[in-house]
């Protein structure tokens, strides 16, 4: 079988449609589906069939997409051994992060990468884990985050890597009752006015468990994905929210420490399985693996926040926005 045309079959698994394929691989749809018929004459079985207007992979067509991951990546580290031997690990990396996280991480893996020979070109993409896959068709890392209590993605063409814990904490106005409050429990919160994220993400998840604790469903009065501007809303008294704790930067808000409940945020780095074999995907995790150990050396907050706590502070680094 060609390995260009398990090539155009993984892209098939990846993007759902020929229409789709033939944008991303340059080619017509025509061509796209010609190159299936003759993938599929090779294999000597079906690997699509009828699905309404369109196609779908059959048995077959699954079980042959896992076998062409494993054929790519084999040509993927044929083609980085041979790039080793002709130096150090080099060439481009794509990755995709969700924003806060490439905000807390980012300013430590660039410059950590800068004369390693390695080009990492990032992209911020605000979706839920249950997006990782589609995007591991156009990035080789995708950083991403879920719930600590959720369950780790389950795909067979997926490899995922746990890389740090970020605790969920309780933010109020300097001006709210439980200002200066080191922690809090569900039950002082039962009548808040809360400002949360949308619907799929770890924060509005740890909402959902305190509405469970309490028995009372909590009022939502505004759905955010961009942390710094809910952080604003959040100082000027207009509800409180959950935040992850490493993403806090307002120096007015009342940090809180939530009890009673898990209420942290796993990060995750995801590629295909066996990615790591390429020298520049293997620097360019370990880099981002450096910068989770930094993170999480820090102390955590007490009382109010500040601006760069810890050793981001020594190191000039900001927090960005995004969730």
């Amino acid at each position: 079988m060609s390995v260009e045309r398990l090539r155009v079959l993984r892209e098939f698994a990846d993007r759902g449609t020929i229409a789709a394929v033939a944008a991303a691989l340059s080619m017509t749809p025509s061509a796209v589906s010609q190159q299936l018929k003759v993938l599929a004459r090779e294999a000597g079985v079906a690997l699509l069939e009828p699905d309404g207007r369109r196609v779908r992979l059959t048995d077959a067509g699954h079980a042959l997409v896992v076998r062409a991951d494993e054929v790519l990546a084999a040509m993927d580290r044929a083609v980085a051994e041979m790039a080793h031997y002709r130096g150090s690990p080099r060439g481009r990396v794509r990755v995709a992060v969700f924003p806060s996280g490439g905000a807390l991480l980012l300013p430590l893996v660039l410059p950590a990468m800068q004369d390693s020979g390695v080009d990492i070109v990032a992209s911020d993409v605000d979706l839920p884990p249950s997006e990782v896959s589609r995007l591991l068709a156009d990035y080789d890392v995708v950083l991403t985050h879920r719930d600590e209590r959720a369950a780790p993605i389950a795909d067979p063409r997926v490899t995922v890597r746990v890389l740090m814990r970020e605790p969920i904490d309780v933010v109020v106005a300097p001006t709210h009752r439980l200002a200066g409050h080191a922690a809090v429990t569900p039950a002082e919160l039962a009548d808040e006015t809360w400002l949360s994220v949308r619907g799929g993400f770890p924060v509005d998840d740890v909402l959902r468990s305190i509405a469970t604790l309490t028995g009372v469903q909590p009022r939502i009065v505004q759905r955010l994905n961009e942390f710094r501007l809910i952080e604003t809303l959040v100082v000027t008294g207009y509800g409180v929210a959950l935040m992850p704790r490493y993403s806090v930067a307002h120096p007015d808000l009342s940090v809180l420490r939530l009890t009673g409940v898990r209420a942290a945020r796993s990060y995750e780095l995801a590629t295909r399985p066996r990615a790591e074999h390429r020298p520049a995907i293997a620097a360019v995790l370990e880099a981002f693996r450096a910068a989770a150990e930094n993170v999480t050396a820090e102390p955590p907050p007490t009382g109010s926040a500040t601006r760069g706590r810890g050793s981001r502070a020594a190191s000039g680094k900001q927090r960005g926005p995004g969730a």
